[in-house]
């Protein structure tokens, strides 16, 4: 009779990774799809003289959180990678404070944007609505990150993850690299249909 020990034999994460890549390929089509109907509609209101309205410069504050974050998250696969547990759970931790901080950033900026008097003007409304949607949209999936990026943080903490199983930090760091190209690309399209900063 053999006698197998749990230890050697790993389940693969080879399904959710296929499903961590679908579902980033789901939210890439989603968001192209989207700025590309912001493109249209920024277009067709090109001539609107309410549509110059400047963006926050909240935006680009908050645009060095969510590069910190990725940074972090960075660093954090290789040190998970290496057995560094304890400073992986450091930069997890950090990394999820600086994501709400992101956060409430984010939405300071839009409620200011929501007060400013070329949305209240009527006309404007239309484009800087459509900002304000669209930022909410990726503040939306941001807060699903925080959520993710809590959970993966406080399952480093415990032990949960070593050189060999960390699947889930992996994923959580290309997730927030999907989120800064994704905001990158917002701001340029927001900066080049509006007033600027």
């Amino acid at each position: 009779m053999m006698i197998f020990s749990t230890a050697a034999v790993l389940p693969s994460d080879y399904r959710a990774r296929q499903g961590g890549w679908l579902f980033l390929a789901m939210l890439l089509i989603f968001f192209l799809s989207s700025l590309l109907l912001y493109a249209i509609y920024a277009l067709a209101r090109r001539d609107d003289p309410y549509s110059a309205a400047p963006l926050p410069w909240s935006f680009l504050v908050s645009s060095v959180c969510l590069l910190m974050v990725s940074g972090m998250l960075h660093r954090a696969t290789r040190t998970v990678r290496r057995d560094r547990l304890l400073k992986t759970t450091w930069l997890l931790a950090a990394s999820l404070i600086a994501a709400v901080v992101f956060l409430t950033i984010q939405l300071l900026a839009m409620n200011q944007m929501l007060q400013e008097t070329a949305l209240m003007a009527g006309n404007g409304r239309g484009l800087v609505g459509m900002v304000v949607v669209l930022a909410f949209l990726h503040a939306l999936h941001v807060a699903g990150g925080v959520i993710a990026l809590g959970i993966v943080a406080t399952r480093a903490a415990i032990g949960k993850y070593d050189h060999e199983r960390h699947f889930a930090v992996d994923f959580t760091a290309h997730y927030w690299h999907f989120l800064d190209a994704v905001w990158i690309a917002m701001l340029v399209a927001f900066w080049a249909t509006t007033g600027g900063f």
